[in-house]
């Protein structure tokens, strides 16, 4: 198993975290991105910069990506094109995308992009809290024990 952060968007307290996992695991790990981003120091970590545009780090995951392997993102369509490819998304906040949730989230998604589009102002998601981060730890670790430990 092989763990990949879509590192654009990844949050700076989520870090340590994250980074304890891999080197407790000896986890091989992939941080992609549009720009240098620096998530910890580990020899089990290798940074990946893509071509600046929207999509192309998620395109380089989905590329890479393969069965039963782990993505951290936040970007849900990402999470459904690794969950076709019969691998595992967890996002910043910990919730764990599965078959049985991922065309949920996708379609609340594309139903505010559609709202937005007309100019309605919607809110967007609360701010990052230290809750979020327990959220994710536990997750990660709960995943990360039952498919790697």
């Amino acid at each position: 198993m092989k763990l990949y952060i879509d590192g654009d968007a990844f949050p700076n307290i989520l870090k340590p975290i994250i980074t304890k996992q891999i080197e407790r695991l000896s986890l091989e790990t992939f941080v992609i991105s549009n720009k240098r981003i620096k998530v910890g120091d580990s020899k089990h970590i290798r940074y990946l910069i893509v071509e600046a545009g929207a999509d192309e780090a998620d395109k380089k995951i989905v590329e890479m990506v393969e069965k039963n392997d782990l993505v951290i993102t936040a970007d849900i369509p990402l999470a459904d094109f690794v969950i076709a490819k019969d691998a595992h998304a967890i996002d910043h906040r910990g919730e764990l995308y599965s078959t049985e949730n991922i065309k949920q989230y996708l379609a609340m998604r594309n139903l505010m992009d559609e709202i937005r589009s007309t100019g309605e102002m919607t809110k967007g998601p609360a701010p990052f809290s230290s809750k979020d981060a327990a959220l994710f730890a536990n997750q990660v670790n709960a995943f990360l024990s039952k498919y790697k430990g």
